[in-house]
């Protein structure tokens, strides 16, 4: 499904809508943020490899934001990396 541009293009759009509507509603009361931002960011992310290399900049130049951002959205990556840390930091202590 997602091999076709357009749907790729209407995904994008979709996911930088939800956030921009994430952050405007992000002073109301309710967690409206904390779940319209993080969707949309996985939406843009998954169809557009100019974001991809953006966050992976962003991620550099702020781990903690970053690793915050990878938990929120529950990225698989972000998850097997926090494994590898903490089986090299069990190796570490031995």
């Amino acid at each position: 499904m997602r091999s076709n541009a357009q749907v790729r293009t209407i995904l994008f759009c979709l996911g930088g809508l939800l956030m921009i509507v994430g952050v405007i509603i992000g002073p109301l009361p309710g967690p409206g943020f904390l779940i319209l931002f993080p969707v949309g960011l996985m939406l843009v992310l998954q169809n557009s490899a100019w974001a991809k290399r953006r966050y992976v900049r962003f991620k550099r130049r702020h781990p903690r934001y970053g690793d915050w951002a990878d938990r929120v959205m529950r990225r698989v990556s972000a998850a097997r990396r926090r494994a590898r840390e903490r089986i090299a930091e069990a190796l570490d202590d031995d």
